[in-house]
């Protein structure tokens, strides 16, 4: 513990310094677990003045477009399916209510651990069709992948998926691309990287010359992934470094990707916000269409929509923080949420609810909303 500490106080001082010397320098933090870990763990409070970190696209939930929140709640309003979904999508709201308040009202709406509960669900309601809603990176795209060849093998017709999974490196590549916030460096999700390898951001280097680096989500990885970014910003060095070699390799692995290159293919989908997003999310091949709930209730997705005043699609873009919308700590609670930002345990507002507001920009907590 006391080496661990002392790392972990060497890598602090050592980060100060790198920017003391290179002057201020805002990097992105892509992945919403990265955020609330930063916060949560106390990592946030000891990080150089001039280090500015901005949250990115890395919450799914966050990302789910408004289209398929309200198409989900048009399957679940049907009455003669079950919608199963994890459980920060029940609350995420729609343009017509959420998917907790119609399981207030009598609607088939099963909270799930895992797309396994989904699929077991279903093998023992058969005469029940059972729609997983199936959103994710590629952390998670595998263990649909997997449920999808099982319900094959199992001979399962009342199952299907309706696939959210988003693709975060084309998301990335759309924020620099566009070129309105000022990025230069990325930390990069190390769950991700996980399943795709490093060598899937090789782009961030290559084509758009800015450093990034894998890290973890402990106290000492996420300083160290720091640390290294910050050296690559200062030295102007693009490259893509990984600092979580003990879980990331470079092809990443190998028999989920497999699992995930089998069953879905990437394609165009929009993201909330930022619009659609060439080859940004995962759609189930031709092959395994009978599984496509899309396909088999020819499902249509309207367009994407924020609440009057919500910013979370700013907040999502790392065009503006939580502090920044008049609703945050008012009106928009974990408790009563308006944008998903809020709703999701990895959501940027939900974070800096629970472990980083400035109460000095915001109202006294007795005006506040509860």
């Amino acid at each position: 513990m006391n080496s661990m500490r002392k790392e972990v106080a060497h890598l602090v001082r050592s980060l100060h310094r790198v920017v003391a010397r290179s002057g201020p320098m805002s990097v992105m933090e892509v992945c919403g677990t990265h955020t609330v870990a930063l916060f949560r763990s106390g990592v946030k409070a000891f990080l150089p003045e001039g280090l500015r970190l901005i949250s990115g696209p890395g919450c799914p939930v966050c990302v789910t477009a408004q289209g398929y929140i309200d198409a989900a709640i048009a399957l679940a309003r049907r009455g003669d399916l079950t919608v199963a979904t994890y459980g920060d999508m029940v609350r995420v709201p729609g343009r017509e209510g959420s998917l907790e308040q119609l399981r207030a009202e009598g609607a088939s709406v099963l909270v799930v651990y895992s797309v396994r509960d989904a699929l077991r669900h279903a093998a023992a309601n058969p005469d029940r069709e059972v729609v997983f809603l199936a959103v994710g990176f590629e952390t998670t795209a595998p263990a649909t992948a997997a449920a999808v060849l099982e319900a094959e093998s199992l001979g399962l017709s009342n199952f299907s998926v309706l696939s959210g999974h988003k693709r975060v490196m084309p998301a990335v590549e759309a924020l620099l691309s566009a070129g309105d916030v000022p990025l230069e460096g990325f930390l990069l999700p190390g769950h991700v990287a996980v399943i795709t390898g490093v060598e899937e951001f090789l782009p961030v280097a290559e084509r758009f010359g800015k450093p990034a680096v894998v890290a973890g989500f402990e106290p000492e990885q996420m300083l160290r992934g720091l640390l290294r970014l910050a050296e690559g910003v200062a030295a102007h060095r693009p490259s893509v470094v990984n600092v979580y070699g003990v879980a990331v390799s470079r092809g990443g692995n190998t028999v989920a990707r497999a699992h995930m290159e089998r069953v879905f293919e990437p394609v165009d989908v929009e993201w909330r916000a930022l619009g659609v997003i060439p080859q940004g999310g995962l759609g189930l091949r031709e092959r395994w269409a009978r599984f496509d709930a899309a396909r088999r209730h020819r499902l249509a997705f309207g367009e994407d929509y924020d609440p009057p005043g919500c910013r979370c699609g700013e907040v999502i873009q790392g065009k503006a923080e939580p502090a920044d919308c008049p609703h945050f700590a008012r009106g928009c609670t974990p408790r009563r949420p308006i944008g998903p930002c809020m709703v999701s345990s990895e959501g940027t507002c939900a974070a800096w609810y629970k472990y980083g507001r400035d109460f000095r920009r915001l109202p006294p907590p007795a005006l506040a909303a509860t």
